[in-house]
Parts: structure tokens; C-alpha cells; sequence
């Protein structure tokens, strides 16, 4: 019976390498995966996923209007698939977590969704919060805060290193804009 997974991290913690791993996986065993991922990170090429040790793959495309379950049915009627991968899955609506429950329950074809859990001021992405709400399985991979603790909380920095308290949830970018860091470290970065 297939199951929905939520693979979540701080960034930095490898998700684009394992779900590129678990690509290889199904692959090595016959099997075909589909790729997803989300439109607007596109700092390395529209419909690609990167990882930061030079592992890459083509991906679908996932953007606000589109509708997962149908669009993974209709492939899915044309070469049959036997895992959906998702990265960057923090950017799905609401509505995208529900379609992809449906991709497992009625397609029976298991879904592994790859992203943060929470944004630079702490807060739940929308697709994180209903992943975290709805998978059938919770996976937290690990990176270290440079103390050495586990990171759990990203900090987005200024062009000079400093850590930046507000604006859009949403602004792309890597290790220029972010740091994956402890709560202690996150709490005395924004003076809380």
C-alpha cells in the first residue's frame, strides 16, 4: 500500500541529494520515478533539481494553478510510474497536498515530498504545515548549526551577513541569503 512521506530539514541538510538518491533507487530497480519541482526556485534552470554536491536531474514543474492529480494521472496513463518525488514541496498550496493524498489513495502510487518546514521568522510553509498534517510518515533530516548542534531554524542574512527580521516569506536563494543554525543561535540572531 503506498504512503505519503514529508522529508523536511533546515537548508542544507542534503533533502535534493536523498531525493535524487531515491530517483537512482527506483531507477536501478526498473522502476520509473516522477520528478517534481516548484517553479519559482529556478537558480538552477527551470526543471531541474540540483543538489549542492553536483547531482542533478529534469523535473516536472509544479506552479500555484496546477493540479497534481490530474496532471499525475494523465502521465501516469501514458507510462505507468511508481514513485512521485517532490522537492521544494514548502511551496505546494494546500489544495497540492490534498491532490497528492490522492495520488497515494486512489493512484496508489507513493509520494516523497522533500522541503523545509519552517521559514526564516519560524513560521510553517503552507505545504509543510499540511504535509506535516497529512504524510503518513514525518522523516527530519539533519545538518549542524556551527556550534555543532543540530540546526533547525534557517536565519536570511543581508548582503552583509547580518541577520534580516522581516519581509516576504518567500525569497529564493542559498547560502548567499541563508544559514541553517540552532534556536539558540536563530533566538540571539534576531535579539529575541
Amino acid at each position: 500500500m503506498a504512503q505519503m512521506y514529508f522529508y523536511y530539514s533546515a537548508m542544507n541538510a542534503g533533502k535534493s541529494t536523498t531525493l535524487l538518491q531515491s530517483s537512482f533507487n527506483y531507477q536501478e530497480r526498473g522502476m520509473t520515478p516522477l520528478i517534481y519541482t516548484a517553479a519559482l526556485d529556478d537558480r538552477y534552470g527551470a526543471g531541474k533539481v540540483s543538489s549542492r554536491i553536483g547531482l542533478q536531474s529534469e523535473a516536472q514543474l509544479f506552479r500555484a494553478e496546477t493540479n497534481l492529480f490530474d496532471e499525475i494521472a494523465a502521465i501516469n496513463a501514458e507510462t505507468p510510474r511508481h514513485c512521485i518525488l517532490i522537492d521544494e514541496c514548502q511551496f505546494l498550496s494546500k489544495q497540492q497536498v490534498y491532490q497528492l493524498t490522492e495520488v497515494v489513495d486512489k493512484l496508489n502510487i507513493p509520494v516523497l515530498c522533500y522541503g523545509l518546514r519552517t521559514d526564516f521568522l519560524g513560521e510553517l510553509f503552507e505545504g509543510s504545515k499540511h504535509l506535516l498534517a497529512w504524510a503518513d510518515k514525518l522523516v527530519e533530516l539533519k545538518t549542524i548549526c556551527h556550534c555543532g548542534r543540530k540546526a533547525n531554524m534557517v536565519i536570511r542574512t543581508d548582503e552583509h551577513g547580518n541577520a534580516i527580521a522581516e519581509g516576504d516569506q518567500v525569497s529564493i536563494g542559498g547560502n548567499d541569503k541563508y544559514v541553517s543554525v540552532c534556536r539558540q543561535h536563530y533566538k540571539e540572531a534576531l535579539g529575541k
